[in-house]
């Protein structure tokens, strides 16, 4: 099986609390996530973000996002990727996956890992295509 990896660094972009009607406490809170890709991929997305707990304690989140974007060698498309992690010191729990059939464009038919992955440069996804 041939496998392709794309490293894509981002930066958060937006941050804006979203309601989740119906649901009593603060043990959960919603988030929709804008990002802006900068290296590897050029482009932005949106993410729907579900988390709990606080990022001092540990938190869980899960998240689905929509990518939209333009890789080096020039393929361009959308695409979307489920992911989440338990986030705490030491935890290496991160998941992903890109949603297979939500491709368009170049992207149309990417399935495959999607992890997000932090350096000293800040955070990136590792998408592996299969």
């Amino acid at each position: 099986m041939t496998t392709e990896t794309i490293t894509a660094r981002f930066d958060v972009t937006g941050w804006e609390p979203a309601p989740l009607t119906g649901i009593e406490g603060d043990w959960v809170g919603a988030i929709v996530m804008r990002k802006t890709y900068t290296d590897g991929l050029v482009g932005e997305s949106v993410a729907h973000f579900v988390s709990s707990g606080t990022e001092e304690d540990g938190r869980g989140y899960l998240a689905a996002e929509r990518i939209t974007g333009q890789l080096d060698d020039g393929r361009a498309g959308s695409v979307t990727v489920h992911h989440g992690a338990l986030q705490h010191p030491d935890d290496d729990s991160a998941f992903g996956y890109i949603v297979p059939g939500t491709g368009t464009g170049d992207f149309a038919g990417f399935q495959g890992r999607a992890r997000i992955v932090h350096d000293d440069r800040g955070p990136f996804f590792v998408f592996e295509l299969v």
